[in-house]
């Protein structure tokens, strides 16, 4: 299911105690602040009842600092609130910025959802 938000594009996908949200590539601010991206992702994780979420982010080339920041705020809110925030599908040039940012430690990085959720793919017999 696609959901629009404010300013965001954002494919959501309801798993078992999981919310699954691909981040598009982010709109363009025409007023030079930040997109509220931490808030959007609250308040949807606050409209599916849950306080899960992988983030899929391999639709987003740039991984800017002001983007880790806010997924830095929303991880400490969900934290707070005995949530988890997870992220895969980073590029290298992503995962690099957040090493080189240090948040690699504070923001869990996965390959892909199965991954981020600790369930395997089936495997045929």
């Amino acid at each position: 299911m696609t959901e629009r938000t404010t300013n965001w594009d954002l494919k959501v996908d309801r798993g078992p105690n999981w919310l699954f949200v691909k981040l598009r590539q982010p709109p363009r601010n025409i007023a030079g602040g930040e997109v509220p991206l931490a808030d959007e992702l609250w308040n949807l994780l606050q409209q599916h009842f849950t306080s899960r979420l992988v983030l899929e982010l391999d639709e987003v080339d740039r991984l800017q600092s002001w983007m880790m920041g806010q997924l830095v705020s929303l991880n400490k809110r969900m934290s707070t609130q005995g949530g988890m925030l997870r992220l895969c599908g980073l590029n290298k040039a992503n995962s690099d910025a957040l090493k080189a940012s240090r948040l690699d430690h504070c923001l869990p990085v996965f390959e892909d959802r199965h991954a981020a959720v600790g369930v395997r793919p089936r495997q045929p017999r």
